[in-house]
């Protein structure tokens, strides 16, 4: 496979390879080398475990890894483990239940909420059963305000990360946000999904792009800022932008921020914006397809200014469509390879595609 690297003097680097957006071998690698290492967010306990819920049945990047996975709670505690049979590998749970075990319809292996094996019929003279390779299989775990993640290869320490975001939005009190499913989306974009995260890493594109976002964005102060596997955009608000009212003690305290926009490697989103947050998932297809979905909360029902935030969201949504499909076809051309990048405006895609090549 074609070796990538990407300079960490941004002033002297090009941007990665373009095979790495074409190539049937890179893609296959990307699964291992980066996604299945990766954190993943499953969804919100309290709608995962509603209705007395403790044992969902989810898929770990559908379409993409396809992986089947199981999210049980017993007692406050909760697991992710595999959705695959350790007999003969049926998929052994089909719906969310209350259950106080988990038993196979194939041949009635059966298992606890901690993913032991507990029996299995005509196996008394197994030797050494049940052993290790009888019990499911778990995945890492962790949980921020009510947001659970999952990693299959266990991926690296995410709780630095989050801290600081925390020590930047923390004030927010997201874990009281409520989630609005009626206004949640998700959108095709024909490209790869790596494209439609570089667009996002940079406001390089705003005055170019989105005319109205412009106008509430303080362009020239956009900053970027980089650390571990996040990177964090502050959108500093124009006169006629709504700003938050941060506390003293801030980081950005007197400061007039309109938006915190943090994005979490390799393909989560994290919008913040008076109104609430707005979580966006890159879900890769295949390498000419992307799905993104948006999952909206808000702090406050009766607080209309989510309303034009929406709106203002679904036109900036399609515009960076347009660009980011533009770019899938401009990449096929013979002309071009590799570019370069704005020292200034363009730090978040140096970035990933720094994280990139070490991945790979």
């Amino acid at each position: 496979m074609k070796q990538f690297n990407t300079d960490k003097d941004i002033r002297k680097a090009k941007t990665i390879d373009k095979s790495f957006y074409f190539s049937d071998e890179v893609w296959e690698q990307s699964k291992s080398s980066i996604f299945k290492n990766s954190w993943q967010c499953l969804g919100d306990v309290n709608s995962l475990f509603a209705a007395d819920i403790n044992s969902r049945p989810e898929t770990f990047l559908p379409e993409y890894l396809n992986e089947p996975i199981l999210l049980t709670k017993e007692n406050d505690l909760i697991k992710v483990m595999s959705n695959v049979c350790t007999h003969r590998g049926f998929i052994l749970s089909h719906y969310p239940a209350q259950s106080k075990s988990l038993t196979c319809k194939y041949h009635g292996r059966r298992f606890g909420l901690d993913g032991k094996c507990q029996f299995m019929p005509e196996f008394k003279e197994v030797e050494d059963f049940p052993s290790e390779c009888d019990h499911l299989q778990k995945l890492k775990t962790f949980q921020w305000n009510q947001f659970l993640f999952a990693s299959i290869d266990g991926g690296q320490d995410i709780q630095p990360a989050f801290s600081e975001i925390d020590k930047r939005v923390g004030f927010l009190n997201t874990h009281e946000f409520i989630h609005f499913p009626s206004y949640d989306k998700t959108y095709t974009v024909h490209a790869h999904w790596a494209l439609y995260c570089e667009n996002y890493l940079e406001g390089f594109h705003i005055p170019f792009v989105h005319n109205e976002l412009n106008e509430l964005i303080d362009y020239g102060s956009y900053d970027t800022f980089c650390k571990d596997d996040v990177v964090l955009q502050i959108g500093y608000g124009s006169d006629s932008a709504d700003c938050f009212d941060l506390p003293e003690g801030h980081p950005d305290y007197g400061s007039k921020v309109a938006a915190y926009y943090y994005w979490v490697f390799p393909n989560l989103m994290l919008n913040y914006y008076t109104w609430g947050v707005q979580l966006n998932y890159i879900l890769p297809v295949n390498k000419n397809l992307t799905r993104v979905t948006f999952v909206y909360y808000i702090k406050n029902p009766n607080d209309t200014r989510f309303l034009n935030g929406d709106k203002l969201g679904e036109k900036t949504e399609r515009e960076d469509e347009f660009v980011v499909e533009g770019v899938q076809k401009g990449l096929q051309s013979s002309f071009y390879n590799h570019g370069r990048f704005s020292p200034r405006r363009e730090k978040g895609v140096h970035y990933f595609h720094r994280l990139i090549s070490q991945k790979l």
